[in-house]
């Protein structure tokens, strides 16, 4: 389960609305709990340097990077990250899973056509020799707070 500040939760739909019709993302701070109840404190918008930020995104590696640095003098961890699907379902696309690397953590979607708001945990599957082969997302429960 994810819970999920009102404030924070506007402050990406909104920025959602105001960076459409490209997909916008961020990372999620806070407290992490791989198989329990993460909770976000804060959220920081990052740019989309994705090819075609219509239909894809990748966080800035160098903002990603500094945003980590954030968080840990901050004494937060990494909750997880966020983007919009400002056309489609708050579900995570075939590319979504394709690109996930983050074991455990959660992804929010907020979509604007429709209206909703979904979190999915990542979970990676180990090869026979123990490396990360694959995965899949699982729905979690998001509880706006």
């Amino acid at each position: 389960m994810i819970v999920l500040p009102t404030a924070i939760r506007e402050a990406i739909r909104e920025r959602a609305r105001e960076g459409s019709p490209e997909e916008i993302c961020g990372v999620l701070g806070g407290t992490y709990e791989p198989e329990g109840t993460s909770r976000v404190r804060s959220q920081y918008p990052a740019d989309n340097v994705a090819e075609n930020p219509r239909t894809r995104y990748e966080i800035d590696p160098e903002q990603q990077l500094a945003i980590f640095d954030r968080l840990e003098a901050r004494g937060e961890e990494i909750v997880g990250f966020y983007h919009s699907h400002p056309r489609g379902p708050a579900h995570p696309s075939d590319t979504d899973a394709a690109l996930a690397t983050w074991p455990d953590r959660s992804y929010v979607i907020v979509s604007l056509e429709p209206r909703e708001l979904g979190s999915w945990r990542w979970r990676a599957h180990a090869d026979r020799d123990g490396a990360d082969a694959d995965g899949r997302f699982e729905r979690e429960r998001l509880v706006v707070d």
